[in-house]
């Protein structure tokens, strides 16, 4: 490659890097806690559960609860598990039958608990998980539109981009490079080597999160409905099908059922059928109508089969299937290619193990990230560059680090805060995990740019998150008794996991801390004397 060629795509990389940087921090930062949601979710509420939860639930039992409590008949009912949860979605359409009350004309959505059947709306279970989540895709900023949605996929556009010419730029010595570290080196040297080393050590994991997450924002929620729409001239319900979710729909016969077919009697069924298998949602559509049909639809262990899809449709006047596809069979390209870039991008595959390398490699891409903009820093601090633009990338970058580092202490306290002032469901849950996390946030990241130093940034906000995230197993201890030792040895592994995943993050803070020291590091001889290579003059370009 051409040292013009090279410049341009050097300079391509670092520009794209820097104006997606604090964004993808953002991103990897919230979706490495994120791949712990449901363990999340447990901890937060005290409720460990099995993965076989919702296949066990007494779905006759539940439909008499929610009889007594809604108008169910001539509706469509939906109950589903989207997580590993003691909660799932219950869904009630609005009435096909227009001679009913208008009450039961409007739909309705809320959560049940699978274990007493308590309803609860989206508020008052809205949990730290669903948080942190939604906060790894910006969702918080869907208050005009879909402007959340729009920025993550564009920067995970740009962040594609930039991996890419990240590669090229170092391909010819990709080798060597990530060989090569040299912390007794001029700080330049140390923070390109450790962007170098960590970025190819982290590349594959960041590329299938830059592909996945265009797909999964920018492909199947910001471009792919208008774009499909206007391909099948405005049909959306044509679109809803040929994509595969657009649920079965019949019409009411206008004559009452006599007898509710046994649910769990039709699950045992299925069960039959697929041998093993994941429950994903229960159906029933027309209910109390001679015209009633209940659909189960699940997927196959991913011990057994990567992907796909299972469903099976009864007739309930006589319990007969009508439909039958088995999840262990052929799968349609439309669906195995979406599930297999979901389960790539959630790591929801491959056990608690796979999502601890997750969580390790989003870490990792949080340093590629910071050392980045280090050496952008370091490259424009020369005596020749004016004072101004000096003190402008200074605080540039103080800030910088600021709102990215202040992320860790701001998620302790948050932690600490719903494990400590918010042990009841609630209608002000959301507002209240809102208020913490983005004022203490912000809080933070006055005090630490107020510091006006790098190293200070960095030692007192890994500080702070040590000490607070070492307070919160303490909390959940003191608060619920579940203390460490005893959730491990009662196999609560979600609720283990959880404090664990902060004593240990915390310890090593602690570790980082200790070895903070300030030292000078001096060019050695040999570079100095040494004839520069195109790798040194553009480095100082």
């Amino acid at each position: 490659m051409n040292i013009r060629n090279y410049n341009i795509l050097f300079h391509t990389h670092t520009i794209s890097g820097i104006i997606i940087s604090a964004a993808l921090y953002v991103i990897f930062f919230a979706g490495s806690y994120s791949f712990f949601r449901d363990d999340i979710e447990a901890w937060e509420r005290n409720e460990p559960v099995t993965e076989s939860i919702f296949l066990e639930t007494d779905f006759n039992r539940l439909l008499d609860t929610l009889a007594s409590q809604h108008e169910l008949a001539n509706r469509d009912i939906t109950i589903r598990q989207y997580k590993l949860s003691q909660r799932a979605n219950v869904n009630i359409s609005a009435t096909k039958d227009t001679t009913q009350s208008a009450t039961s004309e409007r739909s309705s959505f809320f959560y049940t608990n699978l274990k007493d059947f308590s309803s609860t709306d989206y508020n008052s279970s809205y949990t730290l998980g669903e948080f942190l989540y939604r906060l790894h895709f910006f969702a918080q900023l869907n208050l005009y539109g879909r402007s959340g949605y729009i920025l993550a996929g564009f920067v995970s556009f740009f962040f594609l981009f930039a991996l890419i010419t990240g590669v090229w730029i170092h391909w010819d010595k990709i080798i060597s490079n990530f060989y090569l570290f040299r912390p007794k080196a001029k700080l330049k040297n140390l923070w390109t080597d450790a962007h170098t080393a960590l970025g190819i050590l982290g590349l594959p994991y960041q590329f299938i999160f830059a592909v996945t997450g265009v797909f999964l924002i920018i492909g199947t929620t910001v471009m792919a409905p208008p774009v499909l729409s206007l391909i099948y001239g405005g049909d959306q319900e044509k679109l809803y099908e040929d994509m595969g979710s657009n649920p079965p729909a019949y019409e009411l016969k206008h004559q009452k059922l006599e007898n509710i077919p046994d649910i769990n009697q039709s699950l045992k069924k299925a069960t039959e059928n697929w041998g093993y298998f994941e429950l994903k949602s229960i159906s029933l559509f027309s209910y109390g109508d001679q015209n009633m049909h209940i659909a189960i639809e699940g997927a196959p262990s991913t011990k057994s089969k990567f992907t796909g899809k299972g469903q099976i449709i009864f007739n309930a006047h006589d319990q007969e299937p009508i439909y039958h596809m088995d999840p262990y069979g052929n799968t349609s390209y439309l669906h195995a290619s979406g599930d297999v870039l979901r389960k790539l991008h959630f790591g929801d595959f491959g056990g608690l193990g796979l999502r601890i390398i997750y969580f390790i490699l989003g870490l990792v891409s949080c340093v590629v990230i910071l050392s980045g903009v280090m050496v952008w820093l370091v490259a424009r601090d020369k005596k020749s560059t004016p004072d101004t633009k000096r003190k402008f990338n200074a605080w540039l970058v103080w800030i910088y680090l600021a709102i990215c580092l202040g992320m860790y202490p701001a998620t302790a306290i948050v932690f600490f805060a719903v494990k400590v002032f918010l042990t009841e469901l609630s209608p002000d849950r959301m507002r209240f995990i809102f208020q913490v996390f983005f004022y203490s946030w912000l809080g933070i990241t006055i005090l630490l740019t107020a510091l006006r130093d790098n190293r200070s940034i960095t030692k007192y906000s890994l500080l702070t998150g040590a000490i607070i995230g070492l307070a919160i197993p303490i909390a959940n201890g003191l608060v619920t008794g579940n203390w460490f030792w005893n959730t491990f040895n009662s196999d609560q592994i979600q609720l283990f996991t959880v404090d664990m995943l902060w004593l240990l993050t915390s310890l090593i803070s602690l570790w980082t801390v200790c070895k903070m020291k300030r030292k000078e590091n001096p060019e050695p001889a040999s570079e100095t004397i040494a004839k520069p290579n195109r790798e040194h003059v553009l480095q100082n370009t």
